[in-house]
């Protein structure tokens, strides 16, 4: 499993669900379907977490725009701040930088995202996997990002590898408060791959506590919804193919009250010696993945549920995967490449939150 956030998110991997069709089609629906009988559309957008972030709430506000803007700039200052690897001051690179073994505080959010990475890493086995960073960072993809001059060898990963385990994690909390606690001085977390869905988190409660009840909320491959959009209807997210050529959406999902997140593969790699080599790493072998499935989406009541699966089934691969989610009753979305394209799979409860009256 890899976490790190990749920069360029406007060249989205897999299933855009989309920072893209957020920005682009939602802003775009609604400038050719607008007339004086729906409701009032607001937007916001910006950049966050190095990628990119935007809100549509139909509906009056409780507040000015630019009121709302800075609550909402702030939150997601508060997150970096929080889980940020790029920070050395975040609580984060913080607990990173401690070689002792005691408990070390934590704030509530940061252990909401463990809780959920732990629930998650313990029923796929360590798929997901939020130690992996020394690993991430052998291979290039860490916060310093760099592409290798070589491939690293086996001595080199077995290295990265013993610094590498749930196991050697412990989340504690009491009225003092949230604590976490290391019995590995290099254990190295790395929230990343989990933070897209705390920011969507964030600001849905944000705009709950505010009685917003129509929005919809893209933070990179994160998409949240609620309610209806301008024109009253449920919000509809797109789905595209795993390339980068079109941005045309071949299937419509309604998200009401659900988040639905993506994990792809194929638009952040190295290559060397005309071998590619994903950014995502799988903690069983310490190596990137190397089978065909390419995208990963699953829906989930929550962002943060949403986005510790979908980086379990890319690890996993689309075999494992598809068995997975039919233990776990998960709707999950995968496809895969073959010789001539691709092909999906869609597991009964996605389908469930498929439009059909396109």
């Amino acid at each position: 499993m890899q976490c790190n956030p990749i920069k360029n998110r406007w060249k989205n991997y897999g299933i855009s669900l989309l920072a893209i069709l957020c920005c682009l089609g939602l802003l775009a629906l609604y400038a050719k379907r607008r007339n004086p009988a729906e409701a009032e559309a607001h937007h916001f957008a910006g950049q966050t977490m190095g990628t990119f972030y935007t809100i549509q709430v139909a509906g009056t506000l409780p507040e000015p725009e630019q009121a709302l803007q800075e609550e909402i700039s702030a939150l997601l200052e508060q997150a970096n701040a929080e889980i940020s690897t790029y920070r050395s001051d975040s609580i984060l690179s913080r607990f990173n930088q401690y070689r002792g073994n005691g408990p070390q505080p934590i704030s509530h959010g940061m252990a909401d995202i463990i809780i959920m990475a732990l629930r998650v890493g313990n029923a796929t086995h360590g798929a997901m996997n939020i130690t992996v960073g020394p690993l991430v960072n052998v291979w290039g993809f860490g916060p310093d990002k760099h592409t290798p001059e070589t491939v690293p060898d086996q001595d080199q990963i077995d290295r990265a590898r013993q610094k590498v385990g749930l196991e050697h994690l412990k989340l504690t909390s009491d009225i003092r408060g949230d604590f976490l606690e290391k019995d590995l001085p290099d254990l190295y977390i790395d929230l990343s791959c989990m933070g897209e869905g705390y920011g969507v988190e964030l600001l849905s409660r944000l705009l709950d506590r505010k009685g917003i009840n129509n929005y919809l909320i893209s933070v990179g491959n994160a998409v949240f919804a609620r309610g209806v959009n301008t024109t009253g209807q449920a919000w509809r997210i797109g789905i595209r193919e795993p390339t980068d050529k079109v941005l045309e959406a071949r299937d419509e999902v309604r998200l009401q009250g659900y988040d639905i997140s993506t994990s792809g593969s194929y638009l952040n790699y190295f290559e060397k010696d005309g071998k590619r080599y994903s950014h995502i790493i799988d903690p069983a072998t310490g190596r990137p993945i190397d089978h065909r499935l390419v995208s990963a989406s699953v829906i989930a009541p929550t962002p943060l549920e949403a986005n510790a699966w979908d980086i379990s089934m890319m690890v996993l691969g689309t075999e494992k995967a598809i068995k997975l989610a039919t233990e776990q009753g998960l709707a999950v979305c995968l496809i895969s490449k073959t010789d001539t394209g691709f092909t999906t799979y869609m597991s009964p409860q996605f389908k469930k939150f498929l439009v059909h009256d396109k």
